[in-house]
């Protein structure tokens, strides 16, 4: 009897606000957790370049930006020796944007509290076809080819 009065009337609100204040306080950001950098990286035209890669000077991989949003995102870097880089508000970034077909670009980014976009535009390589000729290497038992169609292959 004494549970139908805790679930009728003014009992159902009382058990709600109990359980309400009993959950556990979101936790606050763990001071050893970076601060999120973004970068978008974009051609010329603004459109994501899908296949662009971001790394930091002091490593050897490379890190693939997102192929839709051609953004990269991060709040630590493990560099090869093991240690961690975390971005701090203050600190300056260093880092290096590369994509086929596209110059290489170096940024240096400074670090803020919140709001850590940068979007980097990439210029497209221009490549003078015409007078690129592919090298022609003779090897002693190599011949030209026949042009005349002497029958299939065996």
């Amino acid at each position: 009897m004494s549970t139908w009065r805790l679930f009728s009337g003014g009992g159902l609100g009382a058990l709600l606000l109990w359980a309400g204040l009993s959950l556990p306080a979101e936790a606050k950001k763990d001071a050893n957790q970076g601060v999120e950098v973004r970068i978008r990286v974009m051609d010329e035209a603004g459109e994501p370049i899908p296949t662009a890669v971001v790394r930091h000077p002091e490593e050897a991989d490379r890190r693939r930006v997102n192929s839709v949003t051609g953004e990269w995102m991060a709040s630590v870097l493990y560099l090869p020796d093991g240690s961690e880089l975390i971005f701090v508000p203050g600190m300056s970034l260093q880092l290096e944007i590369s994509a086929p077909g596209f110059m290489t670009q170096v940024i240096q980014y400074d670090i803020r509290k919140r709001k850590n976009v940068a979007e980097v535009t990439l210029q497209a390589l221009k490549v003078d076809e015409e007078t690129i000729d592919e090298p022609m290497i003779q090897f002693g038992r190599d011949r030209p080819r026949d042009v005349g169609g002497s029958g299939p292959a065996n």
